[in-house]
């Protein structure tokens, strides 16, 4: 994503936290985490600039997102300054600085809503790039993300997508 597409979309988070946020979505993806969400939130808090929220449906797939969301980072030159909740594996935190790494379980994801303790905060649109090959991803369609709780037609949490565009 280009400089001048943040700008359009009002994201005012730098590029090298976008770039890292998207590849934590993609690798959340590629282990079909769901209902993945970037939120800029740079202008509501000086420690990050995005946050990235993907949902698992046991501890078992929570563990195995944590792990590639670490690896490709890591490829990227990214390490995380600090983990949480990895012994529970009901919801892990992976503090990037940049960005900072949510995943939890589906109950943890309805019961704490965080999209809707930062509604106030852009959307950073990510489409998932293995949408359509092989054996589905764990994303919505291309071109909008998906939202716990949203009006539009239910999805696994009871929310279905959000156009992010």
């Amino acid at each position: 994503m280009d400089v001048a597409t943040l700008e359009t979309l009002s994201v005012t988070a730098s590029p090298r936290a976008v770039e890292l946020a998207l590849a934590a979505a993609q690798a959340a993806a590629d282990k079909l985490g769901h209902d993945l969400l970037i939120l800029d939130v740079s202008e509501r808090l000086a420690i990050t600039d995005c946050f990235v929220i993907a949902s698992a449906g046991n501890e078992r797939q929570v563990k195995g997102i944590v792990d590639e969301v670490e690896e490709q980072l890591r490829r990227l030159g990214a390490k995380p300054l600090r983990r949480e909740g990895e012994r529970e594996g009901h919801w892990v935190l992976l503090d990037f600085v940049d960005v900072v790494v949510h995943v939890q379980r589906d109950e943890e994801r309805v019961f704490y809503a965080l999209e809707r303790l930062w509604k106030d905060c852009p959307v950073i649109p990510f489409t998932d790039a293995t949408v359509g090959v092989g054996a589905g991803a764990g994303t919505s369609a291309p071109g909008s993300s998906s939202v716990p709780g949203s009006s539009s037609a239910p999805g696994p949490l009871g929310g279905g997508s959000v156009n992010a565009l």
